[in-house]
């Protein structure tokens, strides 16, 4: 089993619902157990401002998948939820479920690149992050506290439980 971080956000179709519904999908994947998630974050979006706010979160993940099977298995769960992939890139989305971290993989390929390409600089993946691995170590060599340093807590806002 390897652990997984997979960022989950929505701004379309009542997005907590969505992000409940993927936590409960992510929860059935084969050879898989979903093993905590952080708090639902509000964001403010990367792409477009004429958009909704995102709601946001991380879930940890131990699997036996491969990476490449995991992510046609997150894929699958985009896609019934109603998920359209366009070209605009950070448009408004039902749903985007994102491998940010892949155990101590190095990963860079056409379809996945782990670490998250973008992690470093994304609010709303560092803090839910943080409340599932405050003292992470990524395999790059980065600590997850450096990056939180450089990263503020700016367009966020954390849901109540």
């Amino acid at each position: 089993m390897e652990r997984v971080y997979i960022g989950l956000g929505s701004n379309l179709a009542e997005p907590l619902q969505q992000l409940r519904a993927a936590l409960d999908a992510i929860a059935q994947l084969p050879q898989s157990r979903l093993q905590a998630q952080s708090s639902f974050y509000i964001s403010d979006p990367l792409g477009p401002a004429v958009q909704p706010r995102y709601v946001n979160a991380v879930a940890a993940l131990d699997t036996e998948l491969e990476p490449w099977q995991l992510l046609d298995a997150l894929q699958r769960i985009e896609q019934e939820q109603g998920r359209v992939r366009k070209a605009e890139r950070w448009g408004p989305r039902t749903l985007d479920l994102d491998i940010l971290l892949f155990g101590e993989r190095l990963l860079d390929d056409e379809r996945l690149t782990v670490p998250h390409y973008h992690m470093h600089a994304r609010p709303f993946v560092l803090y839910p992050l943080a409340e599932l691995a405050a003292d992470l170590q990524l395999p790059d060599g980065r600590s997850l506290a450096a990056l939180l340093q450089a990263c503020p807590f700016s367009g966020l806002e954390r849901l109540p439980q």
